[in-house]
C-alpha cells in the first residue's frame, strides 16, 4: 500500500521514496507526494531523480486500489528496491489547490446561504479554470453573481483551511458531510474519514489537496454559464491572483 503523504502534508513538494513494484507503464512507490487523479482534481506531474542524477518524468498518476501508479517512460530501466527523490510540479499543484478550495467555499456558501434555491452537485478542476454544476430552483444570472460575491467576501476575510480525520461512526453522525449519494456510500465503506475544514463555513469529506488560508485562493471571476437542463446549470470561473 502506498503511503499517501500528500493527504497529511498538502504543501510538501518533494520526498525520498523507494520503488515497490515495476510495470511496463510505470512504478509503484512506498510513499508519495504525487496526487492521483480523483474527485475532480487532476493528478500531479513531476519527476523522479535517481541517486546518480538520472531523471524520469512522471506524466500521469493513477489510483490502483490502495496503491498509486506513477506513469513514466522507460520504466523497465528501474528495478524494485531502487531509491528516488520525487519532486512535483508545484505551480500545477498549487493551481489545483486554489481551485479546489474555491469550489469548497462556493459549496459552503450555497449550502449555508442558498439551500432553498438549490445545491452544488459537482465540479471539475483545471490548471487555469474550474467549473461547478448547480441544481437551482430559481435560476438567474443575478443569483449566480450573488453566490460568487458572497464567496469572494468570505475568501478575503482569511479563514484557516485544514484536514482532519474522524472515525466512520462520527462522520456518519455529522450532517451534510457528504452531499451526494456516492459520497455517503463512500463514507460508509471507510474506517477513517478525511475531512477538509474551512473555519467558519464548511466541513466536507474530501480526498484532495487545498490551500491553508482562504486568501490564497484569490478572487473568483465568472467566465460563463451553460444550461444543462431546466434546473441544472454549469458555472465556469477562473481565479485572479491574491
Amino acid at each position: 500500500m502506498t503511503d499517501k503523504v500528500f493527504l497529511r502534508e498538502m504543501n510538501r513538494k518533494e520526498i525520498d521514496c523507494m520503488v515497490t513494484k515495476v510495470r511496463d507503464d510505470g512504478v509503484f512507490l512506498d510513499r508519495t507526494v504525487f496526487y492521483a487523479t480523483g474527485g475532480g482534481q487532476p493528478c500531479d506531474t513531476g519527476k523522479l531523480i535517481s541517486p546518480s542524477g538520472k531523471e524520469f518524468n512522471v506524466t500521469d498518476v493513477r489510483k490502483e486500489g490502495e496503491d498509486i501508479l506513477h506513469v513514466i517512460e522507460n520504466a523497465p530501466e528501474i528495478s524494485e528496491g531502487d531509491r528516488f527523490h520525487g519532486i512535483i510540479d508545484w505551480n500545477r499543484r498549487y493551481a489545483h489547490m486554489r481551485y479546489h478550495s474555491a469550489i469548497h467555499v462556493l459549496d459552503g456558501i450555497v449550502s449555508s446561504g442558498f439551500s432553498q434555491e438549490g445545491m452544488l452537485t459537482g465540479g471539475q478542476i483545471y490548471e487555469d479554470r474550474a467549473r461547478i454544476d448547480l441544481d437551482l430552483n430559481n435560476f438567474s444570472r443575478e443569483l449566480v453573481e450573488d453566490i460568487l460575491e458572497k464567496s469572494n467576501t468570505f475568501i478575503k476575510e482569511g479563514h484557516h483551511i485544514y484536514q482532519r480525520e474522524v472515525p466512520r461512526e462520527e462522520a456518519l453522525a455529522m450532517t451534510n458531510l457528504a452531499r451526494t449519494e456516492p459520497g455517503r456510500r463512500l463514507i460508509e465503506s471507510l474506517d477513517v474519514v478525511r475531512i477538509i475544514v474551512i473555519d467558519g463555513l464548511d466541513e466536507q469529506a474530501d480526498g484532495g489537496t487545498h490551500v491553508q488560508d482562504s486568501r490564497e485562493i484569490g478572487k473568483i471571476v465568472l467566465k460563463k454559464i451553460e444550461s444543462k437542463g431546466k434546473r441544472n446549470k454549469r458555472v465556469e470561473f477562473f481565479l485572479e491572483s491574491p
